[in-house]
């Protein structure tokens, strides 16, 4: 498996399969979970340290779409702002594998676990990913999958 960083712009045939790119890291505050929650995810084990406790949780958490906020703007950042990619027709898995707790640091990673030529669109290629962000403990929090597309450098004949 290597693990790398690339540099822009980054097309279609840049990618292969068990390619790994570095996305960084981001820190998560008690501040930012109850933010959040607050706008998007109003639940109580994520607006409050007491209902957390009580919750299957064991502590305020963050909501799992702010985990997925926060590493898609990694993915963003430094993946999809350096590339030609085009967009995505969505997301075929979404795991939230570990709670999220105030002092967190997530480092995440996009995996490449394939990529297809598009007959339709000779200018775009399909390529498959697996995102994940692991905790400062080394557990897994956020795992998905999704289809993206790139421009090639060259179209297909």
């Amino acid at each position: 498996m290597q693990h790398t960083s690339m540099t822009a712009p980054i097309f279609f045939e840049d990618f292969t399969p068990g390619l790994t790119i570095a996305l960084g890291s981001i820190d998560v505050s008690k501040e930012d979970i109850i933010e959040f929650a607050t706008e998007f995810d109003p639940q109580p084990f994520h607006l409050s340290e007491e209902a957390g406790k009580a919750s299957m949780l064991g502590g305020l958490a963050a909501s799992g779409w702010q985990t997925a906020s926060l590493v898609m703007s990694l993915l963003a950042t430094n993946l999809f702002n350096k590339s030609t990619g085009s967009g995505s027709p969505g997301i075929s898995t979404l795991k939230w594998k570990q709670p999220v707790f105030p002092g967190d640091r997530l480092t995440a990673s996009a995996e490449i676990i394939g990529t297809k030529e598009l007959r339709s669109k000779p200018d775009l290629g399909m390529v498959f990913i697996r995102i994940r962000a692991d905790n400062q403990d080394g557990k897994e929090v956020i795992m998905w999958e999704n289809p993206v597309l790139f421009e090639k450098r060259e179209p297909s004949a």
